[in-house]
């Protein structure tokens, strides 16, 4: 186990390098990197046919795309360099309906999943909880890994969630240190995504501190308008065009395929973005920074305690991942930042790791008025 987590940090470039925990668990973020066989996840191809046809790894997408450059991509990145690495044969499973899927429709993916022979079969999305509560109830014996999850009861499956507040706290806070005055947060779920929330809390509060620091108050558009798919559509890019019209310089794209959207839109009026999940710099020139959180190494992770018989060490548990894990970051491979240095996030992310810097988080639904009810002293906040 300590030599996965090795050379899971080894191959991971796009977080800086800093002493933190030494304790599991230690998911960098390194999707697109090489796994142990040497291949980068672009070049493991999505699909594979198996001898016996059989998929011992599999994969039941989120909405959205599978290919979608972030959430969807990052954490079946994940499975496949696990299986690449392992000699495992894996597949994916997208519900039927797409982002009109039922609960049905992802049971019906979970079973076809254990039916091809799935050994271990990975969840993305929090859509995912009432489907896998009846799946993994039925099959007792196949280990379930709910990414963005949480406990359901059963042991057999294992929650594992990030502590996006702190990543999307470090996005905000370098972006009003780079400069910008005039924010915008678009997210998906439509405001009932837990992750996103979470995301969207911290870039608030990143912001805030940053703007104190430097004795202004920043301005920010902040809307779940057209995003409760995660779908790209003509609405949303119309609403952002509308933002950077107005004088909006930088929006933070939270939400999937949403990001296309909000890209075409800030290349029409020479504004620019901040990626969510992965490092999104190669998908746009608009890009200056990504919040992300590890999703490609904490599947490899959890996937791995399934065949090294310590799964129990996470079953019917909530494992939940942040700065201390080095889970969570921006990418400092691709910086473009001129203004705000590498060197300063990095001490910001040590002490975030380090429990000196606190970032408040949102623990259920209740908690989501946080973010309204806050008398935010820097930011100027325009709820849309």
């Amino acid at each position: 186990m300590k030599k996965l987590f090795a050379m899971l940090l080894a191959m991971a470039m796009v977080f800086s390098l800093f002493a933190c925990s030494n304790k599991d668990p230690n998911p960098s973020q390194n999707a697109g990197n090489p796994s142990a066989a040497g291949n980068p996840a672009d070049d493991i191809p999505d699909t594979m046919t198996s001898s016996d046809n059989k998929y011992q790894v599999a994969f039941i997408t989120d909405v959205g795309q599978l290919k979608d450059k972030s959430f969807n991509q990052g954490t079946f990145d994940g499975v496949k360099l696990y299986a690449d690495a392992n000699g495992k044969s894996y597949k994916y499973y997208q519900p039927a309906n797409g982002d009109q899927a039922t609960d049905d429709d992802r049971y019906d993916a979970m079973k076809a999943a254990v039916d091809g022979g799935a050994e271990v079969v990975v969840c993305a999305g929090f859509m995912q909880e009432a489907a896998l509560k009846k799946a993994a109830a039925e099959f007792p014996d196949v280990p379930f890994i709910f990414i963005d999850g949480y406990p359901v009861g059963l042991d057999n499956v294992a929650g594992i969630s990030f502590q996006e507040e702190q990543s999307g706290y470090l996005a905000g806070y370098a972006v009003v240190k780079e400069g910008f005055e005039k924010l915008g947060f678009s997210g998906g779920g439509g405001g009932t995504n837990p992750a996103c929330c979470r995301f969207g809390y911290g870039f608030v509060q990143g912001a805030n501190d940053a703007a104190k620091e430097l004795n202004k108050t920043v301005d920010i558009n902040y809307s779940w308008e057209y995003g409760a798919s995660f779908s790209a559509s003509t609405e949303l890019q119309t609403m952002i065009n509308g933002w950077y019209a107005s004088g909006t310089e930088i929006v933070f794209a939270c939400g999937g395929s949403m990001f296309q959207s909000i890209v075409a839109a800030a290349a029409a009026n020479d504004g620019v973005v901040v990626g969510v999940d992965v490092d999104q710099s190669s998908q746009s020139d608009t890009v200056i920074t990504s919040a992300m959180k590890g999703l490609s190494s904490a599947v490899q992770w959890a996937v791995a305690k399934v065949y090294d018989n310590s799964f129990s060490e996470i079953g019917g548990k909530g494992t939940s991942l942040g700065a201390k894990d080095d889970a969570v970051g921006l990418p400092t491979a691709t910086w473009s930042m001129t203004t705000y240095t590498v060197e300063e996030y990095q001490a910001q992310l040590a002490d975030m790791a380090s429990g000196k810097l606190v970032v408040d988080s949102m623990t259920s639904e209740e908690d989501f008025a946080k973010l309204t009810s806050t008398e935010w002293s820097n930011v100027a906040l325009n709820v849309i």
